[in-house]
């Protein structure tokens, strides 16, 4: 008997203190800020497991003393992951604050819709290429190149000499896109061969890209899509940020910021950059530079004053100079072109660019919602191309004055705009036998936006209309209707249809009618161009573990009528009209992000389309060809690996361009006559890989990265440029030199390193 009382005392005790070992573990999941609701959270190696509720708040019971590594998992978020020690009856984790993904799932955005959402909850697909990704990714210097990683995004090269470049979305040339900042439109027949390059790499947040029709918020530059370059708030920024970069073909870049607050509520920032080339390298022996030369020199300046009830009021001016050259070797040397700009002997392209703007952003002190969206900017242009002048001017004003109130499920928004336009140039596209044109023209417009949550967080709808009246053109209208749809929590489908114009300006639709000594034939008055475009996307987010990524899947077409196509087909013309039919995009575009479990994150995207032109034959027969320098297919690729440890990112990027159509360009023979056969009139595909390096020394807040830029060294085959061995003539100067043939990198391999230090922040 004494000894079965023992036993079970035993027992007992043992229950007791085996049950006793047992405890909870609870916390609040956040972003820092904001409580993330239904988050995952699980012991990993256990059965332990729950979801946080809809404040962020979480408790696991029954837990066993010991060690453990806590994980924590929500779309949107990077995964969490934490060592803990369980050795009392409750543990309370304090500091549970989650990063946003790169995926950008919850970026703030003013593009689309003109109003501040998250890229989620946006019934207009959003691209967004974050500041920390460009970091890792590209070179500081050029903005181009960064956005190039967006599916469907592709650089143009206008000029096979002085290499000016632009833009293109879904196969549309550079002047179809808009170029914002913070949301303000850099209107004008120049900024979109400007506006990128013009605002230091350090001052950027983000960047925005929105591929589609959107004239109907900002008018005839907005056919193809929107870039919005978003620039961090000053308060946001370090005290001093400082980023110098070299290269081995002797480019020097550098950028710096300073930012200070002015009293308490006013947060200022100033920047510049710098750029400077001065190389002359001949390896394809066209006797052409394949390098272009340039001083550039831009500041940058942002006020943003903190106001009552979260009001706005924002300034910004910017001043962009460039002086950009290059031609054949006497022409550069110790900068001979200054003294022989216009030379009819010497050839050689020498752009001087000067341009200023002002623009921001002010919220009336009203209890409606009322805001004034402004701009100016000044643009002065002293270009010379061989003998060939071209000289610019440019002012233009522009004011949205926006009204925007919710009601119950109507998110309405409405506006009014006035833009004064007023350009001159030295060519013929303004010459007073050109019909119709006029030096200053005042653009009035009103816009209505209504954004309707139709199903709470299943249907949105938004609907819109544009108005403008040109003096030349008469009233325009452009309509959009877009739509956003969730079958599930993690799966949208949306849509984005409506109508878009253009009104023509050369110099940015062929940079080509102005280099070279082809002569410009322009037919008939040339009348704005109409599209109507369509696109629908499917996004997917998924898991696979504690590794998250998403699937994109575009489909998107634009019918153009009144299309101004360049003809190249008469020797030594270049022919402008408007199409006698019709042109056409289309094409489908898939990409996936992917961010494991590991320090790996992937964006892989593939677009491919046609572009071409529909127009009748001397018959009456209608005739399809492709547009130039539209191409067939494009892939994109970027591979970012972070060894934690050792605190150095490594960032594998790279592009592949699949075939185009391009001019018909005959070479000359010993001669001076023309081959009997053209160049190919299709481009191979090509491959264009970069590699950067990247290494943190956190302690004195020093950035070092090395890269290397097209690895694989990959050259056009063939010179751009045509016509420049006619013994008959200087070269440059034959009535047969050409510079059209440009799609491809001229220069090879190039490596660089750069330093990027701060201070305070």
């Amino acid at each position: 008997m004494i000894l079965r009382n023992t036993i079970l005392s035993f027992l007992v005790l043992s229950s007791v203190f085996v049950f006793g070992q047992q405890g909870s573990i609870s916390g609040n999941v956040s972003d820092g800020t904001i409580p993330i609701p239904f988050a995952n959270v699980v012991l990993k190696g256990t059965s332990f497991g729950s979801s946080a509720n809809e404040n962020g708040y979480f408790e696991l019971k029954n837990v066993p003393f010991g060690n453990y590594q806590l994980q924590i998992s929500s779309i949107g978020f990077v995964p969490f992951t934490q060592k803990i020690e369980l050795k009392s009856a409750s543990l309370k984790i304090e500091d549970l604050g989650m990063a946003p993904s790169v995926l950008g799932l919850d970026e703030v955005v003013i593009t689309g819709t003109m109003k501040e959402t998250f890229v989620s909850s946006s019934p207009i697909k959003i691209d967004v290429v974050t500041s920390k990704f460009l970091e890792q990714t590209t070179t500081p210097t050029n903005l181009v190149e960064a956005i190039n990683l967006v599916n469907g995004v592709e650089e143009v090269v206008g000029c096979g000499v002085c290499f000016t470049n632009s833009i293109s979305i879904n196969g549309l040339p550079g002047p179809y896109t808009a170029i914002l900042v913070d949301g303000s439109p850099l209107y004008g027949n120049l900024a979109s061969v400007y506006g990128l390059n013009s605002i230091p790499a350090s001052m950027i947040d983000r960047i925005e890209v929105i591929k589609g029709p959107n004239s109907t918020l900002y008018g005839s530059e907005a056919v193809a899509g929107v870039i919005n370059i978003i620039t961090k708030h000053p308060k946001d920024q370090p005290l001093v940020d400082v980023n110098v970069m070299g290269t081995t073909h002797g480019e020097v870049f550098g950028d710096i910021a300073i930012s200070n607050q002015i009293g308490k509520k006013l947060y200022v920032s100033n920047g510049a950059s710098l750029a400077y080339i001065d190389i002359f390298q001949d390896e394809n022996h066209d006797l052409f530079g394949d390098f272009v030369s340039m001083d550039r020199v831009s500041v940058f300046s942002k006020w943003q004053l903190e106001r009552k009830d979260r009001r706005r009021f924002s300034l910004m001016a910017k001043y962009y100079y460039e002086d950009r050259r290059n031609g054949v070797e006497d022409y550069l040397e110790n900068r001979a072109y200054r003294g022989i700009r216009g030379s009819d002997s010497i050839y050689g392209e020498s752009i001087y660019t000067h341009r200023a703007e002002v623009f921001g952003t002010y919220d009336l002190p009203t209890l409606e919602k009322f805001w004034v969206d402004y701009s100016f900017s000044y643009h002065d242009q002293n270009s010379v191309y061989g003998s060939n002048f071209y000289i610019a001017q440019q002012y233009i004003g522009f004011a949205n004055f926006i009204w925007s109130r919710k009601i119950k499920n109507h998110d309405l928004l409405a506006g009014l705009t006035g833009r004064y336009q007023w350009y001159d140039d030295n060519t013929v596209a303004t010459s007073d036998s050109m019909g119709g044109f006029t030096k200053g023209q005042i653009t009035p417009g009103l816009f209505v936006q209504n954004d309707w949550e139709a199903v709470k967080e299943k249907l949105s709808i938004l609907g819109g209309m544009r108005l403008d009246y040109y003096q030349a053109h008469g009233p325009i209208v452009s309509p959009r209707l877009s739509f956003k749809y969730k079958p599930g929590k993690w799966t949208t489908i949306r849509g984005n249809f409506g109508t878009g114009f253009k009104v023509v300006n050369l110099f940015t639709e062929d940079h080509a009618f102005v280099s070279g000594q082809r002569e410009v034939v322009i037919k008939d008055e040339l009348k704005p161009e109409r599209s109507f475009n369509g696109s629908v996307n499917f996004n997917h987010i998924f898991t696979i573990g504690n590794s998250q990524g998403s699937v994109d899947v575009d489909g998107f077409y634009t019918h153009f009528t009144n299309k101004i196509i360049p003809d190249y087909a008469q020797e030594g013309q270049i022919i402008y009209e408007n199409t006698g039919g019709f042109a056409s995009t289309w094409g489908v575009s898939a990409s996936i992000n992917h961010e494991f479990q590991f320090p790996l994150r992937s964006k892989v995207g593939f677009t491919f389309q046609r572009a071409t032109e529909t127009e009748p034959d001397e018959l009456g027969v209608m005739q399809n060809t492709p547009i130039l320098f539209a191409s067939d297919w494009t892939g994109t690729f970027s591979f970012v690996y972070t060894l934690r440890k050792w605190k150095i990112d490594f960032a594998y990027s790279a592009n592949i361009t699949g075939p185009m159509q391009l001019p018909e360009i005959y070479d000359l023979d010993a001669t001076g006559e023309r081959l009997s056969t053209p160049r190919p009139t299709r481009s191979k595909p090509f491959y264009l890989d970069n590699l950067q390096i990247t290494k943190n020394i956190a302690k004195i807040n020093l950035k070092v990265y090395v890269g290397l830029e097209n690895i694989m060294a990959y050259r056009q085959p063939v010179s751009p440029l045509s016509g420049s061995n006619d013994p008959n003539y200087a070269v440059g100067f034959s009535p047969k030199f050409d510079t059209s043939y440009a799609y491809g990198p001229i220069h090879g391999r190039e490596i660089y390193v750069g330093v990027r230090w701060f201070v305070g922040r």
